[in-house]
């Protein structure tokens, strides 16, 4: 798929997932397009754990407590590593951010849905009660996750404001306000 098709194509998907699994190797093309995404001063500081056992999946979904979640036949969790890479100032969430922006397109254009799950992850401890399932180290955080799979239902992008609007040369877009 043709990037420019792929970035009209991409939504966050909420609906059901069909029964088909997602192959690995998949699931790898995903992640490895995450890793391809630029970071702060190349410090790499996001680290992911690709979920795609049931059992594990099953608890995640129970945390989650999100039909999406539940319903998923794979999840990614993005882990970040805010540490302090230029000047003191630390970029883990703008790099985790960017991994994912490449991660959404990479699963439109293999044929799959997701959703970028973050805010959740706030509430309730959810976040640190998945980075424990999962193994994460204390000094890291499960910052984003996106459940995937096959969606059941076809989709589409919610429509954008145009191009006049948030946009403009050599000066703020005056209809952006």
């Amino acid at each position: 798929m043709d990037l420019f098709d792929a970035l009209r194509r991409r939504h966050s998907y909420r609906g059901p997932f069909t029964e088909a699994t997602v192959p690995r190797e998949h699931l790898e093309k995903i992640v490895e397009a995450g890793m391809l995404a630029p970071s702060g001063c190349n410090a790499q500081t996001t680290s992911f754990v690709i979920v795609d056992d049931p059992e594990l999946l099953a608890r995640i979904g129970d945390i989650m407590d999100k039909p999406v979640v539940s319903a998923a036949k794979a999840l990614i969790a993005c882990v970040v590593d805010d540490k302090p890479v230029y000047h003191g100032m630390a970029f883990g969430v703008e790099d985790c951010a960017a991994a994912v922006e490449n991660m959404l397109l990479a699963t439109t254009a293999l044929g799959y849905a997701t959703v970028w799950i973050d805010g959740a992850l706030r509430l309730e401890n959810k976040a640190q009660r998945i980075a424990t399932l999962l193994g994460v180290p204390d000094d890291l955080a499960v910052r984003i996750i996106l459940p995937l799979g096959v969606p059941e239902e076809e989709r589409s992008q919610p429509p954008k404001r145009s191009f006049t609007e948030r946009a403009a040369f050599n000066r703020f877009p005056t209809s952006a306000q």
